[in-house]
């Protein structure tokens, strides 16, 4: 028993130890300054976790106008795994303050002005796996800038330029990866009304029905013919007599 205790007292002693070996890095003063700089332009600094220093920054809820030069203080933080720069006009040069980001995960990159040339900065991100590029202009020739990024999992490039044959060389390069390109929705076809139908049909369309339904029907032209062939007569006799 007394071993026993001995040996969860080495355990836990052993765990604090590698605790304390496995504390967060404290930012240097070049890091400090950058983060202040993003917060400064509307962006947002956050760690991912609280045991993981790595960082989580988004510009796509800054209140004020983001541009290429906002994103200059990203290349002083190597440990940023989550970048969202959706809806930001953010061009091809705004692109190149990632591309020493080794340690980028998730790339929001969706209504921005960026095209295939841009997608060249990114060619060194090979811990990318989440890329979205919706809604830009982006058409097979960007994408041959991905084919090296082998741990890509999600690509959206739902209303982009891209083709078949480039959706397909990507899928070659990288099989393991969902690309996903939405759903464009046809234009409903027009409801064409059916046409009334001409009296042969009609009478034809009649002459259809079981014959127990065509009997009251021909009984009530009958006596309409009979009708006119009573009144018609009279009136042509007598067409001075009104009718009664």
């Amino acid at each position: 028993m007394m071993r026993l205790l001995s040996l969860f007292t080495l355990m836990g002693t052993l765990s604090v130890g590698l605790a304390m070996g496995q504390e967060k890095p404290v930012p240097t003063e070049a890091e400090k300054g950058a983060i202040a700089e993003i917060r400064k332009s509307g962006g947002q600094v956050m760690e991912l976790a609280q045991n993981d220093a790595r960082l989580d920054v988004a510009f796509h809820l800054a209140d004020g106008k983001i541009t290429d030069e906002s994103l200059a203080p990203l290349k002083s933080l190597p440990q940023i795994a989550q970048l969202n720069l959706r809806g930001r006009e953010i061009t091809n040069a705004g692109l190149v303050h990632l591309k020493d980001l080794k340690g980028l995960v998730r790339l929001h990159l969706e209504k921005t002005k960026v095209t295939d040339e841009g997608l060249e900065n990114l060619k060194g991100l090979e811990n990318l796996e989440y890329l979205n590029l919706y809604g830009t202009t982006v058409t097979d020739a960007g994408l041959k800038h991905l084919e090296g990024l082998k741990k890509l999992k999600k690509i959206y490039l739902w209303q982009t330029q891209v083709t078949d044959a480039g959706v397909a060389g990507l899928k070659a390069a990288v099989p393991q990866i969902q690309i996903i390109r939405g759903v464009d929705l046809a234009k409903p076809a027009e409801e064409k009304k059916p046409e009334e139908p001409k009296p042969e049909e009609k009478k034809s369309q009649t002459n259809r029905l079981p014959f127990p339904y065509q009997w009251p029907l021909k009984m009530c032209h009958c006596l309409s013919v009979l009708g006119q062939a009573v009144l018609f007569p009279t009136i042509r006799s007598n067409p001075t007599r009104p009718l009664a």
